[in-house]
């Protein structure tokens, strides 16, 4: 069972444990290897593992208007760390207060007083503190001091380039999704609440789930083939979606809109995870209702193949 904090008070049996420090977004494939590094640190050393990470991310929350860029959602982050022997998942709020920490302080109050960190895993570009200050170089050189080792593997390589976060986003913004999905190590994936929407699609004959993107990044536009898992339910449904701006109808707010083949029954308010298999086409504005149906029908037949 993994223990979540919305602070630093952690129970004294996590303390003096590996802690892993970052925003660990989407729990890509250079996550995983970092992850497990740290498992075998936790076999050979006897120790616990700790992930401290933020909410909202601090570039979210520096940059107000960067409103589209998460990779996972904070459930789904803490879900799929589970899945790498993580005992503890330390998620703190990321406010003005807590940006104004000192590097210094960060150290000595926190990684040292708090947590008793036995090694600290960071990226190479980590950077801590008010204004950035605090560095890898600068966590080395506090080592002796406050009786922590700082661990930064090498990253991860694939194809000559670094599997990041940023990496992955810029895959899925260009519509690159088996290379998003490579990167991930799986489908990525939007989880959300059905939401009522204006009942276009049950009009013209393909009722969908409309679901709210929220602050996920923006992929491209347009028609993917999926699959869904229902909250608590191991069966997973196939079925197409549309995740764009509808231009046909003229709508100005992105949405995901997902129609299941095969089912029949009431999802509203239900959660739902959509598993993005594969790119069919980009979103595209049809002339009227019986041209966007002729076009729709055709994606049906690609998306039942996949």
């Amino acid at each position: 069972m993994v223990k979540l904090y919305k602070n630093f008070n952690i129970k004294k049996s996590h303390k003096g444990s590996i802690i892993l420090i970052g925003n660990f977004d989407g729990v890509h494939l250079g996550h995983q290897k970092l992850l497990k590094l740290a498992e075998t640190y936790k076999k050979n050393y006897n120790l616990k593992i700790g992930v401290v990470n933020f909410d909202p991310m601090p570039k979210m929350f520096f940059n107000k208007s960067l409103k589209n860029f998460r990779l996972s959602n904070m459930n789904q982050k803490i879900d799929l760390l589970k899945n790498f022997g993580v005992d503890f998942i330390v998620t703190k709020r990321f406010d003005k207060i807590f940006s104004k920490t000192k590097s210094i302080n960060f150290i000595k109050n926190i990684i040292s007083q708090k947590l008793n960190a036995r090694f600290i895993f960071v990226s190479n570009n980590f950077r801590f503190g008010n204004k950035r200050e605090g560095d890898v170089k600068f966590l080395i050189q506090n080592e002796v001091k406050f009786n922590y080792k700082v661990i930064k593997p090498k990253p991860l390589f694939i194809k000559k380039k670094i599997v990041s976060s940023s990496l992955i986003r810029s895959f899925l913004e260009k519509g690159i999704l088996d290379k998003a999905n490579k990167l991930l190590g799986r489908s990525w994936s939007i989880g959300g609440i059905v939401q009522k929407g204006r009942k276009v699609g049950k009009t013209i004959g393909f009722p969908t789930c409309n679901i709210d993107i929220e602050d996920y990044v923006l992929a491209q536009p347009g028609v993917y083939a999926v699959n869904v898992l229902r909250k608590n339910n191991l069966k997973s449904l196939k079925g197409i979606a549309n995740l764009g701006y509808r231009p046909t109808f003229n709508q100005k707010k992105i949405l995901l809109e997902v129609y299941l083949f095969n089912f029949s029954g009431n999802l509203y308010n239900k959660h739902l995870s959509v598993n993005f298999l594969k790119f069919i086409r980009k979103e595209k504005k049809f002339k009227n209702v019986n041209e966007l149906k002729s076009q729709i029908k055709t994606d049906l037949i690609t998306a039942k193949k996949v």
